[in-house]
Formats: C-alpha cells, sequence, structure tokens
C-alpha cells in the first residue's frame, strides 16, 4: 500500500469547509475496518483512507501549514500504512468506568504477548506490537500491532479465508470472527490497489476525483 502524498492533501480553507461532511464518510468507512475483541480491546484496520484522515486532523487542530513541518507528520503518520504483506492496526484499549483506567490497564500488561489473527483452521499469526507503549508497570490505552503475512498466509486471505482477532490474555480472554465486510476490506487491501485508492477518494472528495 503505497503512503500518502503531499498532494493528496487538502489545504486548510479546503479542509475546514468540508471537515464535517469527510468525518460523516470517514466514519462510514472506519465500520468495515474496526473490530471489538470482548469489552475492552478494539482494533482499528488502517489503510490510506484512515491515516490521510489523522494526518488532516492533526494539521487542522494543529494549525499546522508550513510545508516542512507538514512533510515531517507525513512521515510519521505514513508508518501506520500497511506494506504489501501485513495488516496495520490500531489497537485501543477501551474502559467506561474512568474511576479504574489505570487499574484496568495494569491489569493488561503483557497483552502485546497474547493477541493473534487467525486465518482459516490452524493459522495464527502473532500481533507485533510497537515498542515503547507499554513497560513492567505501564500500558498505554493506545497501542499500534501488526501482523507480518508470510506468502502462506497472505494467500489464505486473498483465497478468503475466515479471518478473527482473539486475545489469549490471563485477565482477557476473548475471540471475535471478522464480519464478512471487514474480511473482504482486507482482501482488497491485499490485492486491490486501485479499491484501496478509490476508498480514499470517495471520503477525500465525496466519491468524486
Amino acid at each position: 500500500m503505497q503512503p500518502i502524498r503531499l498532494e493528496e492533501l487538502l489545504g486548510r480553507e479546503r479542509y475546514g469547509a468540508e471537515r464535517d461532511a469527510i468525518r460523516r464518510r470517514l466514519i462510514a468507512h472506519k465500520r468495515v475496518r474496526r473490530v471489538s475483541v470482548g469489552d475492552r480491546l478494539t482494533f482499528l484496520f488502517e489503510d490510506r483512507t484512515t491515516v490521510w484522515y489523522q494526518i488532516q486532523e492533526m494539521l487542522w487542530v494543529e494549525h499546522v501549514t508550513d510545508l516542512d513541518a507538514v512533510r515531517s507528520e507525513l512521515a510519521v503518520y505514513n508508518q501506520l500504512v500497511p506494506g504489501a504483506d501485513e495488516f496495520s492496526t490500531t489497537l485501543l484499549v477501551e474502559i467506561e468506568d474512568q474511576t479504574r483506567i489505570r487499574e484496568e490497564l495494569q491489569r493488561l500488561i503483557g497483552i502485546d504477548e497474547h493477541v493473534a489473527l487467525e486465518i482459516g483452521a490452524g493459522l495464527r499469526v502473532a500481533g507485533v506490537f510497537e515498542a515503547g507503549r507499554q513497560t513492567a508497570e505501564r500500558l498505554s490505552a493506545v497501542q499500534y500491532v501488526r501482523f507480518l503475512l508470510d506468502p502462506a498466509a497472505r494467500a489464505r486471505v486473498a483465497a478468503g479465508a475466515p479471518l478473527a482477532l482473539a486475545a489469549s490474555h490471563p485477565n482477557h480472554q476473548a475471540r471475535a470472527a471478522l464480519p464478512e465486510a471487514v474480511r473482504a476490506s482486507l482482501v482488497a487491501d491485499l490485492t486491490d490497489a486501485a479499491a484501496v485508492d478509490a476508498a480514499l477518494a470517495s471520503v477525500r472528495d465525496g466519491g468524486g476525483a
């Protein structure tokens, strides 16, 4: 999947004028990219569209207009765009009781060793967590997790194997089969670059070029 290019970004004036409509389209796009695993973990499968939106929002909120600063942010956020043989996800640890956030996050320390993508029967791909987002005493509520696909795993996904996400942490054990719409979206990530670019155009321009 190609990184976001500078020329794909909207200028501040246009983005501000269309921001509400873009957000509505982005929410619809995320519906086929998001999966909850139990009542604590929510995974968003990133693609060019979700990363583009994050960049635009950051530039808007932080009032970034300097081209060198924009390029710097592009380099940072483009690290979330998945490569040709992987899925890239943002994992949100969601805790409703605000008074127990620290306690519940501590209970999930070590989650980086207990998340996997299941591809069909018998094939599990362990999640690779970004380093530096947890210690022996502390866990960030936002994690970045990649699932690296070898040729056999990639072929299975492309061929339509059912997919599921599983967590096997002692304090959080859950499994979620990916809905067909999510699975189809991930297959397109691996096999249909035109569809990936069309999804971005649809959110960015409302379907127009």
